[in-house]
Formats: C-alpha cells, sequence, structure tokens
C-alpha cells in the first residue's frame, strides 16, 4: 500500500468518525469527571472485567478475525469453540451451536468488549497493521484518559482498541468522577509515529479493559452495578453510566442508545453470551454475593466462580 493509499484510509476513517457525531456510535461519548491519582493498571483494581464469551455463527470466519485482525491467539480448542488470548491470557471465547441464532441489533448485549494496549506505541503498532490490510474502523476518539479506535467483528460485534493515558494526566473532580470527553482522534499522526517493524500480533500486557454492554434500562443498571457489585460510578451521561472499581474511568459502561426498553435476551442469541468479573479482593465478592443473595438472585457456585444471570439475560461470572 502506498503513502497516498494510507492517508486515504486514514482520512475516510476520520470522515466516516465525524459522521458518527450525529448520533450514538460503539464509540463513547461521555463527558466524565475524580480525587486520587494511582498508577495502577485497569487489571490491578480491586475488581475488573476479565473475560468475554460471543456465540457466534461462524466460528472458522470469527477465529481467522480475531487472529488475523485482532492479534490473539487461539489457546483452548472444543467441537464447539475455542479461548484466544495474549501471552497465554485468555480473554475471549468463541462457541457456536446449532440453535445460534442472530440477534437482533437492538437486543440488550455488547455494545463493545474494549481491549487495552500497553501504551501509545502499541496502539499505532495495531494501526498500522489495520491501515496496510484495509480492515474498516467505525470510530476513533481522544476520551482524554485514553485514546481509541473503534470496529466491528464479522457478525457486527463491537470492539475497542485503546490506551489508557498515565493517571498523572487524568482529572478528577470533587465529587469522585474523573472527566471524560470525546474529541477526534488524529489518526495519521498516530499512523505516522507508530514503527512499521512488522505485526505479528497484540503485545504481551494486552488485556480487556472495559467491557461496554447495551441494557434496557439505565436506573436498573445504577442499580446493579453500584448497589449489588459495588461498582463506582464513574460518569453518567445521557442514556448511559460507567461503572469501575480503583477510580479507573470504567470497567463496564451500560447504555439504552440503541436498546431501551427491549426484552431480555434469549439463549442462543449470537453476541455476548457472558462476562466475568474478577475480584482482586476476595471480600468484596462475598459482599456482592450476600447482595444477591438478599434480593433472591439465582446463582450458581463452581470452586472460586459464582455464575449467574444478569437483569437483560445476559450471563455474568463473578470470581476471586
Amino acid at each position: 500500500m502506498t503513502d497516498l493509499d494510507r492517508r486515504t484510509f486514514l482520512g475516510a476513517a476520520a470522515a466516516g468518525i465525524a459522521a458518527t457525531r450525529a448520533g450514538p456510535s460503539r464509540a463513547e461519548t461521555a463527558p466524565m469527571n475524580d480525587t486520587t491519582t494511582t498508577t495502577s493498571h485497569a487489571v490491578d483494581m480491586p475488581a475488573f472485567v476479565d473475560h468475554s464469551h460471543l456465540t457466534v455463527i461462524d466460528l472458522p470466519m470469527l477465529s481467522a478475525f480475531y487472529q488475523q485482525v485482532m492479534g490473539l491467539s487461539v489457546l483452548e480448542k472444543s467441537a464447539s469453540g475455542e479461548t484466544l488470548g495474549v501471552a497465554g491470557r485468555p480473554l475471549l471465547t468463541l462457541t457456536t451451536g446449532s440453535n445460534a441464532a442472530r440477534a437482533p441489533r437492538n437486543a440488550p448485549g455488547l455494545f463493545h468488549t474494549a481491549f487495552l494496549v500497553p501504551d501509545r506505541r502499541e496502539l499505532g503498532r495495531w494501526l498500522a497493521h489495520v491501515a496496510h490490510n484495509n480492515v474498516p474502523l467505525t470510530g476513533a476518539s481522544d476520551h482524554l484518559v485514553s485514546e481509541a479506535i473503534y470496529l466491528d467483528d464479522p457478525e457486527g460485534n463491537g470492539i475497542e482498541v485503546y490506551r489508557d493515558r498515565d493517571r498523572s494526566e487524568w482529572t478528577y473532580v470533587p465529587d469522585g468522577t474523573v472527566k471524560m470527553a470525546t474529541h477526534r482522534l488524529d489518526l495519521q499522526a498516530l499512523y505516522d509515529e507508530a514503527p512499521k517493524d512488522g505485526w505479528t500480533g497484540q503485545e504481551n500486557g494486552t488485556a480487556i479493559g472495559h467491557i461496554h454492554l447495551q441494557v434496557s434500562d439505565i436506573a436498573e443498571a445504577d442499580a446493579f452495578f453500584r448497589d449489588v457489585l459495588g461498582l463506582d460510578i464513574m460518569a453518567t451521561y445521557p442514556g448511559a453510566s460507567f461503572f469501575a472499581t480503583g477510580k479507573y474511568h470504567h470497567h463496564v459502561a451500560a447504555n439504552v442508545w440503541n436498546s431501551h426498553g427491549q426484552p431480555k435476551r434469549q439463549p442462543g442469541m449470537t453476541g455476548l453470551a457472558d462476562y466475568t468479573i474478577r475480584f482482586n479482593e476476595p471480600a468484596r465478592l462475598e459482599t456482592a454475593l450476600d447482595k444477591l443473595d438478599a434480593l433472591a438472585i439465582p446463582t450458581t457456585r463452581s470452586g472460586d466462580t459464582v455464575s449467574l444471570v444478569d437483569p437483560w439475560g445476559i450471563g455474568l461470572r463473578l470470581s476471586a
């Protein structure tokens, strides 16, 4: 690909990003608000999102995409699925079945799975990789706390690839929230700065930084993630809330932009089958379990993992 082609690709991506400003997209559009600063990574917080599990129709096609485009490696295979990750760390499971049926676009479920790369250099290297392979993007934003690029997989599951700025660059306000914005990310500058030394996959240290959900009701999401699971609200926006522990900008986001008032997901729907929240502080998990019991929300325990179905029909695993 010539430099002109690359610039055309990046320019077209930027134009598409600008077009999304007219309404909700898979890129976050939330002004956020903070008080303490730390240097901790997303997965070093008291609780974090550890894993995402998608139900898919075309397993070979989706597996190839997540390997070739997203740079994940297959860690485990079964007759009905695969688990992929980075440097031996499982991040994403893909499964299929005879009852898999494409979910409506407005069904509760996944807005995007967000893969957190170690730094701006690695974000740029991945951008160069997708530019050279003509992979279409759906958005790119500078969120003040992070720089993010968005795309969809071949079955329409949203994906974010992002890097965090150092927490010394974040701005917290007295109510405990963190300031975020959605500014245009200069993809051309990011591309120009990136090494062109051949990209062979995501760097060790890549993790799921957060997961963004489509839900039916924001008040219900606030009650579940804050009051039951013990996450803090780090930002609100019309139709969306952003939740985290450890003053991270968000580990979970929930919006109703496409899904307001929609019924629960049905078994076999494609998209997000379940996601895992891992607790680095076991006492927090026990507190959450006590609250689930008090609300008579059914759970199943297997070893250190507790499984349930969230209020929107999405599977949720809690582990320590």
